[in-house]
This record gives structure tokens, sequence and C-alpha cells, in this order.
């Protein structure tokens, strides 16, 4: 069972299938077309049904807890970032620059829901105030990410936002997702109730953009621009981000004296980003860079981030069952 713990999921074996089929059978031409089509109506789909199950009386009522909120969301969207930036220097020259431009966005990234949950249960934390953090935090992602992205692309210097790119979020993200919101009242209990159907189509749009981005980073040389030694680099830039802001929230949460419960929320959502939310939002504000590239340092980091707090979730679990560990 402690060897199981470090095994990657079903759902991470299935994104590798799709890296390796884009490689040995890219699509293109008529192809490509259809599955781009595909991916957009799997997108729009995905972000209907994220609006019609997230609940606005759980984020509202969590707001009354407003530090851990504040800080959790400091984490997300301004710590992340900020430690892109200032860790350039060391991060640069051990990634390309199109891998280090993914791991900009990846900064910039709203909290994952399920696992920053699931992990904050199995801790010991408080699981109605990660509901809210977790919630709010992809909502406002819809929002706050393109507006992150034009920040710290620019500050790359790989030029800013668009007007067309803030229309293609709107229309393919913020839209279907209001919509979704708006039909919550006739169609949320529904939602809630069919989980599986909504795990299969947040899957299945990730598969489908992994397999239509590497498809096209593959034939315009993905493999050759990323070689064996920049991987490694990659997974040692993506494990530097996570024990920066593992460390930090942790520690962080206890200096300004927050309960245990709280500091495990504070640590597991702050801490993570969201792959759901990344690889169609990757796909509408990149699509004039290489989108390998760009998604490829929020994919190693997802597996990253679960193996790690899978161990500190249980962790947790015993300091909670014996203090004396803690």
């Amino acid at each position: 069972m402690s060897l199981r713990r470090f095994l990657p999921d079903r759902f991470t074996c299935l994104l590798v299938t799709m890296v390796v089929l884009a490689s040995v059978v890219p699509c293109h031409g008529r192809g490509a077309q259809i599955f781009n089509l595909l991916t957009d109506v799997a997108i729009g789909l995905l972000f209907f049904l994220h609006g019609a199950k997230l609940s606005r009386e759980a984020v509202v009522a969590g707001l009354t807890h407003w530090r851990l909120h504040l800080l959790v969301l400091a984490s997300t969207f301004v710590l992340f970032p900020l430690l892109g930036l200032a860790l350039r220097p060391l991060l640069q020259p051990l990634v390309t620059p199109d891998l280090y431009l993914g791991v900009l966005f990846l900064c910039t990234l709203p909290s994952t829901v399920q696992s920053s949950i699931a992990f904050t249960s199995i801790a010991g934390g408080n699981v109605s105030a990660a509901v809210c953090a977790a919630s709010a935090s992809s909502m406002l992602g819809i929002f706050i990410t393109p507006l992150l992205v034009g920040l710290v692309v620019h500050a790359h210097g790989a030029g800013g936002m668009s007007w067309h790119s803030i229309l293609d979020i709107v229309m393919q993200l913020l839209v279907p997702f209001v919509a979704g919101q708006i039909a919550q009242r006739w169609i949320g209990n529904w939602v809630a109730s069919h989980r599986p159907l909504l795990a299969i189509v947040d899957q299945g749009s990730i598969l489908l953009v992994v397999y239509t981005a590497f498809s096209a980073a593959v034939l315009q040389g993905l493999w050759h621009q990323v070689p064996l030694p920049m991987l490694l680099g990659l997974l040692l830039v993506d494990a530097i981000l996570l024990i920066i802001v593992l460390l930090l929230t942790r520690y962080g949460a206890r200096g300004l004296g927050f309960s245990r419960e709280d500091e495990i929320v504070i640590t597991f959502c702050g801490s993570k980003k969201s792959l759901a939310s990344g690889v169609p939002m990757a796909r509408v504000l990149f699509g004039s860079h290489p989108l390998g590239a760009i998604v490829l340092p929020m994919m190693l980091f997802h597996q990253m981030q679960l193996m790690i707090c899978a161990v500190l979730a249980r962790r947790y679990a015993r300091m909670t069952q014996d203090p004396s560990r803690h």
C-alpha cells in the first residue's frame, strides 16, 4: 500500500497514452479540424457542467472565514506568479523558453476543487472551508487567470493579451459557465447526482486537448526541441515551485495563528493548480504558441502534487490522531 500511493493513477496513464499516441500518430489536416471542433464542444460542455455543479450558496456561506480565503487566493494568484518571475534566473536555464512560458502559465492557474477537498478530508482539516476556498478559486480563476497571463507573459517578453484572446475566453469558457450557473436551479441536483458524467466530460476534454496540442507540437518538432535533459530540468522546476509553496503556506498559516484544521485547508488549497481549468485555457490563450510545451509543465505538476500531497495528507492525519507528532 505504501508503494501504490506513489504510482500514477489511471487518468495520468491516459494522459501519457495521449502524448505517446500524438507522437506516433499525430492528427493533421482534416482530422485536426474535426478534433479541434470536438475539443471546442467538450470544453464548452465542461464549463457549463462546472457552472451547474458549483454551489453559490456554499461560496457565500464561506465568505465569513475571509482571512483563510484571502490567504488561499493570495497563494494561488499572487505567490505563485511572483515565484515564477522571481525564480527566473534559477529556472530558465533548466528549460526551453516555451517550457518556461508554460511554467509561468501554470503559476497563474486557479486551485483544484476535487483533490483539494479530498486531501483536506483525509488530513482531518476544515472540509467546509476547503469547499468554499477551492470553489471560489475555480470561479475567480476564469477572470483572474487571463489577466495574470497578460501580465506575466508581457513581463516574460512574449507579448500581451489581445482583445481577441479575451473574447475567446468569454465565449468559450465564461459564457458556458454563467449559463451553467443560471441553469443550476433546474439541473444542479441532476448534475450532482451524475458525477460520473462530469468526470467523463472533465477528463475527456483534457485528453482531447492534450492529443490535439501534442499532435501540433510534434508536427512542429517538439521532441527535437525538448531533449531528455530539459524534461528532467522541468521536473526539477515543478518540484522547486511545489515545495516552496507547500512550505510557505504551511508555516505561514501557523505563523498567522490559524488552527491546524485551517492550516490544512490553506496548505492543500493554496498549493494546488487545476489541470482541468488549465488545459482548456491554454488552448484559448496560447493558440499561436506550441501548446505541447505550454501544457507539459502543468501535466507533470499535476501528478507531482497528487503524489506529494497524498503523503502529506496521511502525515497530517497521523498528527491529528497523535498530537505528540506535531
